[in-house]
């Protein structure tokens, strides 16, 4: 482990029997949000155009299955008593944790990377293609995440717990650093005009803040970004 890297010991984390209500409430609606943007077209024809009929249907199944999911306890963080208690024991890993984090995992690299390839595209040749972009590119990518979850490959979706806490690391650095890249670019491209100097500044930013927010989970700064490890600290001489 690099020294510049914060820890936690695991030795020193309080642990705890039971979930609180307000715990699981709080989880049920990121996973409302990842079910529902996981369609990727048609959640860029939503944020151009608004709801309409079909997304609000979309959107009250996701809810009603998500819901169902809930109160049986088969979504990460909304069981009424956490399946991790010890972030290096040997478990393992049920398969709804690894279908939840594996459209979850899709939905932070998809988005990054198409947003990505659209702005450097409108910034080399001045021209916005994001739309076809996401309707061309979004499934490959995606099913190629989703074949990756099934094959256990992905962090946080392996077979096993028994590397959860360095695991959680990498999803919690890509999910920071997705949800404030994400509305950053989105208020960048509401107020700056379309034109390719800038386009070019809304790629820069949104690249680093990706880079930025990756090295601070590196480091461990950011919350849950902190590698756990098993015993005690030593200093030797």
């Amino acid at each position: 482990m690099n020294s510049a890297t914060k820890v936690e010991l695991a030795s020193q984390r309080k642990l705890r029997d039971r979930n609180k209500p307000t715990y699981r409430l709080a989880h049920w609606p990121i996973w409302i949000f990842v079910f529902f943007i996981a369609p990727g077209p048609s959640t860029f024809d939503l944020f151009e155009r608004g709801f309409d009929q079909r997304k609000l249907a979309w959107l009250a199944l996701v809810m009603l299955a998500t819901g169902i999911a809930g109160l049986r306890g088969r979504l990460p963080g909304v069981e009424p008593r956490p399946y991790i208690i010890r972030f290096v024991e040997d478990k393992p890993n049920p398969l709804y944790r690894r279908i939840c984090y594996t459209f979850a995992w899709s939905i932070v690299i998809a988005f990054a990377i198409l947003n990505f390839l659209g702005l450097a595209f409108a910034a080399s040749t001045g021209l916005w293609r994001l739309k076809q972009i996401y309707e061309f590119g979004y499934f490959p990518i995606a099913i190629a995440i989703w074949l990756l979850g099934a094959g256990g490959i992905l962090p946080r979706v392996r077979a096993s717990t028994k590397g959860e806490g360095h695991e959680r690391r990498y999803f919690y650095g890509a999910v920071w650093a997705s949800c404030i890249a994400q509305p950053v670019l989105g208020i960048l491209w509401k107020t700056l005009p379309h034109s390719r100097s800038a386009d070019a500044l809304k790629l820069a930013v949104f690249t680093a803040i990706f880079v930025t927010i990756g090295l601070l989970a590196y480091r461990g700064i950011l919350p849950r970004t902190r590698p756990i490890v098993p015993g005690e600290l030593a200093i030797s001489d």
